[in-house]
């Protein structure tokens, strides 16, 4: 509600059952993000999934529609936390171009390894069991369409001369070659943020 000064006041809170809705949402993400860690998304149903956050099987069903919704709505989730923490390495302050996307590739490689629900996919993969990975590498959402826009916006603030296409190239090179280096690491980890900054300004540099 405006007051008369034209000043926005604290949003009034959602309604019981919106609210109920969201937390329930939440609570069925956060159990499939714990048993896909633990046993691999394969091994993870709704059922189960429902049970662990004490709500029904219907309601998980009407909320995510199936077994893959639930899967697409968890990595659209872990995307948005992974792609925040990207955000902050590539806005920090005082930072270069160059240190800012080192920074940004070193912040991914670091969350990859850790993370254990992107480590819980990727051992799951290794041992010939595709889970949830088709979401991180081969569909264009959420992962590669959020991700490429939020690069490619930073490149055309830092490159506005360069041509578009130059920037869409550098952005889908260092999009693609930072998951891939998640799913399997290269020799010499610690230099793949250097290598594909080089690569990444090396590609702008043509264009």
């Amino acid at each position: 509600m405006r007051s008369g000064s034209g000043t926005t006041g604290p949003e009034a809170p959602d309604p019981p059952r919106v609210a109920w809705r969201k937390q329930m949402r939440e609570s069925v993400l956060d159990e499939a993000r714990v048993l896909a860690a633990r046993n691999g998304w394969d091994r993870v149903s709704l059922s189960e999934a429902a049970a662990r956050a004490e709500v029904s099987r219907p309601a998980v069903y009407k909320e995510f529609g199936s077994r893959s919704g639930l899967g697409e709505a968890l990595v659209r989730r872990e995307t948005t936390r992974f792609l925040q923490g990207i955000a902050e390495a590539l806005g920090s302050p005082g930072r270069a171009t160059a240190e800012a996307m080192q920074d940004a590739v070193e912040f991914a490689l670091t969350e990859g390894a850790r993370n254990p629900l992107i480590q819980g996919v990727v051992l799951a993969a290794r041992r010939g069991s595709d889970g949830l990975l088709p979401f991180l590498t081969t569909r264009p959402e959420p992962v590669f369409g959020d991700a490429e826009q939020l690069i490619g916006a930073w490149l055309a603030e830092r490159f506005p001369e360069h041509a578009p296409r130059a920037r869409d190239e550098a952005t889908d090179l260092v999009v693609r070659m930072t998951i891939s280096h998640i799913v399997l690491p290269g020799p010499e980890p610690e230099l793949t943020p250097g290598r594909l900054t080089r690569a990444v300004l090396a590609v702008l540099s043509g264009g």
